[in-house]
Parts: structure tokens; C-alpha cells; sequence
């Protein structure tokens, strides 16, 4: 259920609260918003009646949340959660643009692409160090090698980096470089990953299994909101149905329905969605024109000779004349795609 605290609410009051709801064996969770608290419950409920609450002081409204997702779902916050990192921030009125390749190959590679999509306006860059495969013959990436390349071009560059992490394991050494943690679509149900995520205090990106309903994406991001994490961002990436044109079909109207249910920022990945460089631009421009918070594109100097995902990776002048579309689209729907620092707008850091 969700507590809504009258607009006046002291602290005093807010902590009755929660001590109430604590005693009564739930696990309880405080967003603090610009003019009251939303004090969310989850679980437990055993002792006590939770009709009790309602009585006491400084209590607005008591909601229950229907949806099996609670933390992630929009009753329990109403308002968008932003992220904030330096000066990109998440889930405002900026699309944000993360780009790069797939792999970290090469030093000349990373720092080639690293200065392209600069260059071009993204702001976050994507990049692959430990790689799932289909085949354990495939490159499987340079591991940590791979991650001290994307730092630094990113330090080179002034970017922030996104890196996926496969495994428990490789939390700690991908969090040293890497300001955005990916989970990927294979690993959007591994549970175990995702409560260990939930205690890291790095934002992470979450994106939809080949076959997952949107109320099981959503119930994945329940998993890291509930071990404290609330920087979670969504990225749909294509579902696997009959149609076999595309590498996966990218579902355009799972940002308005995700947008609806959770407060949680949405990214869309047109390179995996489509599998086919001809179709990320049409299929990035549908998707920023429906409302995505933004898009992760991926990105080769010389997308023929990729060690990983070629067929999908545009080149430097394709997503550079992208952008330039994305800049015309983005304003006809209340949005921005800009170059300048978040912090000359106004927003802080």
C-alpha cells in the first residue's frame, strides 16, 4: 500500500508513521517529493490492521497498489524519477543519446567511436566488455582490459560510460569504470543478479527479455527498487514474436504503456530491436516521437569488420545525421536533444 502525507506532514509525523508500519511487519520505503512524502509498504502486513494508519496524524490518503510491482509502479511514485549524473540527467525533458559499439575492440576503435558520437551530441557512451553470446565460439569481449579503454575514452571525451554486467562477479570491477550498470535482455530475469544490484549505488539499466511480458520487466525492476536502489532505468529492446524480418520486433507501444505504469525513465535500443543498420534510424525516430527518455544506440568506425554485431551498427555519418533528425522531432513533443552542459540549464548536478 501506499501512504500519502498531507502537504503540511512534519517530520514528527512522518516518523509515526513508519514506525507504525514497521511494527506491523512491513518493509517501508520514503520518496520525498517537492510537496509531500509518499511512504510506500511492501510485503509483511501480518500484525496489525493497516486501516489503522489512515487514523493517524498528518495522513492524507491510504492507496492500495493492485499491481504486483510496488515500488516500481506509478501509484506509489507519481512523479518521473530523474537521475542525475554530473551533467547528463536522466528522464527531464532531454532525450538523452547513449552510443558506441558493441565491444570494445581496440584502442584506436573506442577512441575513434568515442570522438564520433561526441561529436554527434550523445552524451552517454555504450560499449561491451564481457559479452553474452549465443555461441561459445563468438568474441566474448576484453574484459577488464575492454572496460580501461571505454573509461578512457570517456575521461578523453567527457562522456559517461554504460557497461553490462553478466554476473555477481563482475559488479565490483565493472562499477570501478563504468557509471551506468546494463543488465541484458538474457539476464533481465536472473534474480540473484538483480538483488545484488539492488544494493549498488550505481544507476541501472534494465533491459526486456526476448520474451518478457511488460508486467515481468517491470516485477524485475521491483527486484533491484526493493534492495534500495531507486535508479533504474527501463530499455526495451525488442521481443521475439513469429516475424523474422528483423533480428527481434521492437514494441514502440511499450513506452506509452510503461510510461503510464511506472515512474521509471524508458530507453529504447533500435540496433538490437531491428538487427539491421537500414532500420535504426526510422525505428530511433518512432521511438523518440512516442516518448522515450532516450535512446542506446550502437556505433562502428567500420561496422563491416566488428568483431560483434556489425549488421547493426550504424556508421559515424548515419547516426551523426540521426541526431540532426532527432533534434527536429524532439521539440514537437515538449523534448530537447542539446549539446550544452545539463548545469547551464538550471538543473544542478
Amino acid at each position: 500500500m501506499v501512504v500519502v502525507m498531507q502537504e503540511r506532514a512534519t517530520e514528527e509525523q512522518i516518523q509515526q508513521v513508519v514506525a507504525q508500519l514497521v511494527d506491523m511487519g512491513f518493509d517501508v520505503h520514503r520518496s520525498t517529493g517537492a510537496l509531500r512524502t509518499v511512504i510506500g509498504a511492501v510485503g509483511g502486513g501480518a500484525k496489525g490492521d493497516p486501516r489503522l494508519v489512515e487514523l493517524l496524524e498528518g495522513v492524507q490518503e491510504v492507496l492500495r497498489i493492485t499491481e504486483p510491482y510496488k515500488l516500481a509502479s506509478r501509484t506509489f511514485k507519481p512523479d518521473d524519477t530523474t537521475i542525475t549524473l554530473g551533467d547528463v540527467r536522466i528522464g527531464g525533458d532531454e532525450v538523452v543519446i547513449m552510443a558506441g559499439p558493441c565491444s570494445a575492440e581496440s584502442e584506436a576503435q573506442v577512441m575513434a567511436t568515442a570522438a564520433a558520437v561526441k561529436r554527434a551530441g550523445a552524451k552517454v557512451f555504450r560499449g561491451g566488455a564481457f559479452k553474452p553470446r549465443s555461441s561459445p565460439y563468438s568474441f566474448q569481449g576484453l574484459g577488464e582490459e575492454g572496460l580501461k579503454l571505454l573509461h578512457d575514452a570517456c575521461v578523453h571525451h567527457d562522456m559517461k560510460l554504460v557497461s553490462e554486467v553478466m554476473d555477481i562477479s563482475q559488479i565490483e570491477v565493472v562499477s570501478r569504470y563504468a557509471d551506468i550498470l546494463q543488465v541484458g535482455a538474457r539476464n533481465m530475469q536472473n534474480f540473484t543478479l538483480l538483488r545484488e544490484l539492488g544494493r549498488a549505488r550505481k544507476p541501472v539499466l534494465l533491459k526486456r527479455g526476448i520474451s518478457a511480458t511488460i508486467e515481468e520487466w517491470l516485477l524485475s525492476a521491483e527486484y533491484v527498487l526493493a534492495g534500495g536502489n531507486t535508479e533504474v532505468i527501463l530499455c526495451e529492446r525488442g521481443i521475439r514474436t513469429f516475424e523474422s524480418y528483423t533480428r527481434n520486433t521492437l514494441d514502440i507501444s511499450a513506452i506509452p504503456v510503461v510510461k503510464k505504469l511506472s515512474h521509471l525513465p524508458v530507453f529504447v535500443d533500435p540496433s538490437h530491436g531491428t538487427g539491421r543498420r537500414d532500420k535504426v534510424a526510422p525505428m530511433a525516430r518512432a521511438a523518440v516521437a512516442a516518448g522515450a527518455d532516450g535512446l542506446i544506440i550502437e556505433v562502428h568506425c567500420d561496422p563491416d569488420k566488428a568483431m560483434s554485431d556489425g549488421a547493426q551498427s550504424m556508421y559515424p555519418a548515419q547516426f551523426e545525421r540521426l541526431m540532426a533528425e532527432l533534434r527536429i522531432i524532439a521539440p514537437a513533443i515538449g523534448r530537447s536533444i542539446c549539446l550544452e552542459p545539463v548545469a547551464r540549464r538550471g538543473w544542478g548536478v
